[in-house]
This record gives C-alpha cells, structure tokens and sequence, in this order.
C-alpha cells in the first residue's frame, strides 16, 4: 500500500524543483545586489578622495595592492575596475531612475552598459533589456554591437512619423540583423529558412527571446488547398501566433496579400471552421502585418548614430508644427 503513493515519473515533483529554482535565484540576485552595493561604495569612496585627497594612478594602484594582499585570492580588486567602480558611482549618483535598476544586473553586464551607452535613455535601454531576459555577456555585447538601441528607437519614430502601430506590432522592428547565418550575399529563400532554424537560439536573441518557435513550413489548409507559411512563431507575453513569409529581394505589394491571407486563415484555423479559399482571400484581413528588412552584416554604429539624429529631429519638427 506504501508504494502506491510513490510517483511512477518525476512529473510529480516539478513543484518542488520550482521551489529550489525561485530560492536560488533569488538568492543569486541577492548575492549580486549585495556586490553591486559593495563597488557602489567604493567608486563613492575613491571619487570622493580623488577630489578631495588628490588621489592618483599609484595611489590606486597602491590601494588595490593592499585589498589583494588584506584578502588573498580574492578578484575584482585590480586598478582598473577600481578606476570603474568610481565611474560607476559618477554616472549613475543622483539618478534615481536608474540607478536601482544596476542592481538588478551582473557587474559585468553594468561594465558593458556603462563603456557603450552614450545617454541615460541607452543605458535604461539595455538595464531593463538585461535585466528582463537575463543576458549573458556574450549575449549582451551582441545586442549593443548590432545597434539594437538604435534600431529600436528608429523603428519606433519611423511608425510614429508614418503611422500609429497595433499594440500586438510593438514587439517586433522593421529591421533585423542576422550576421550570424553566415550566408553568402546571394542566396535563396530555403537557404534562409534553414539557417534561421539551424541558428535558432541567436536567432531567438535578434528576434525577441518572448517567442518561441511553432514550427517551419508551418501547413494550413484552406478548403480543400494546403499553404505553408515559412516560419510561425508564438509570443508568450502577447499570447498570439506571428507568421514569417521571407522574401529575397525588393517587397513587393503581393507580399503583404500573402502574409495577410496566411494570417487570416490562422485566425480562423483556431475555430476550425472550412471555408472556402475565395472568401479567405476576399474578406478584409483582422491581423495587423509589419514588413521588415533583414542585413546579413552588423551595421556601422555611427551610421545609425546620425539616422537616429535625423528621424529625431524630424519629429520633435513635426510635433512642433502640429501645435
């Protein structure tokens, strides 16, 4: 009668695994709120005595040969990060909008925001990108290098200036960049498809990590006719299905008919209803459609620097004519 009560899988315990993930990981983040607070300090104290002590390069570099001496083994204590933890303190002191949010994220991830980003709007950017999807270094460096900041907010002002997009178009850009197929400059559409699939993880981090993958030459029929869409994501935090038609090439305006009858009939295709392949074509379309670039090359920074100037200025223009 005792063995009965023992499960038969390990499905039984995944409560308790929860359990002992949630505690872990909040102990990490403690850990690490706990170190972030700690150079924190320091970069108060060492900015403080370089303005007020006359503190240089050799009497921080005579401080950091004390620490590793008072605390043997001990990393994170070498001049340079020294030098950081005072930037640190420097850059965000007196933000109080930003400066819980360092805390939430790796001493690492804090580095990498702090060299890259040029204003506090950039470094809210990837704080809350960092902190939201946990990014690793790697990961991170990644985003910063491909412009994602940039291109984010180019999307953005360019819907803005043309028109107001559906809430459900907010998580995706109108440009993506996919260096990492390593494709050649000229391909075809299948070559695509199958480098997107076999690179999915990277992909995944490009396209937005709230998706997940439903499948590839996804099949829907229609009446008595069998369409495949190319790839068919779902967004967790949207709860909804988003199909992708790639093209190679210039857009052209049957491309969005395409994508347009795709989706449709994957609204329908919930309620399984069997209707005919005309009046899925005819009726008018309830699914919002974005068209967007992909490059195969990261951008050149700059460049996007001054294009997000541009369409910047452009549209605090035309705010100001609309009053």
């Amino acid at each position: 009668m005792g063995e009965s009560l023992i499960p038969n899988n390990t499905n039984a315990f995944d409560e308790v695994i929860a359990i002992i993930d949630n505690a872990r990981e909040n102990a990490f983040r403690a850990v690490n709120r706990e170190l972030i607070n700690m150079y924190w300090d320091i970069g108060e104290y060492v900015s403080r005595r370089v303005v007020k002590g006359g503190w240089g390069k050799a009497v921080v570099k005579k401080f950091s040969d004390f620490i590793q001496s008072r605390y043997v083994g001990i990393k994170g204590f070498s001049p340079q990060n020294i030098w950081r933890m005072k930037q640190f303190f420097e850059t965000y002191h007196g933000n109080e909008k930003l400066s819980p949010l360092v805390r939430e994220i790796s001493w690492t991830n804090n580095v990498l925001i702090m060299m890259a980003a040029k204003t506090d709007e950039e470094r809210e950017f990837y704080l809350l990108l960092s902190s939201k999807f946990n990014y690793s270094k790697r990961e991170l460096e990644r985003q910063i290098d491909s412009g994602l900041y940039e291109r984010t907010v180019m999307s953005e002002i360019t819907n803005k200036l043309i028109v107001e997009r559906s809430e459900g178009l907010t998580a995706l850009r109108d440009s993506y960049v996919l260096e990492f197929l390593d494709l050649p400059e000229h391909h075809k559409e299948k070559d695509l498809r199958k480098a997107i699939v076999g690179n999915l993880k990277d992909f995944i981090l490009e396209f937005g990590k709230d998706f997940t993958l439903v499948g590839e030459q996804y099949r829907i029929q229609v009446g008595n006719t069998d369409f495949n869409i190319d790839l068919l994501f779902y967004n967790r935090e949207l709860h909804c299905l988003v199909a992708i038609e790639l093209k190679i090439g210039r857009f052209k305006p049957e491309h969005l008919g395409q994508l347009e009858f795709y989706l449709e009939a994957l609204d329908r295709d919930v309620k399984k209803k069997d209707d005919a392949v005309v009046e899925y074509a005819l009726s008018r379309s309830m699914s919002p459609a974005l068209i967007a670039e992909y490059r195969l090359h990261l951008p050149d920074k700059q460049i996007l620097e001054n294009k997000l100037r541009e369409l910047a200025e452009l549209a605090e223009s035309d705010d100001t004519d609309e009053e």
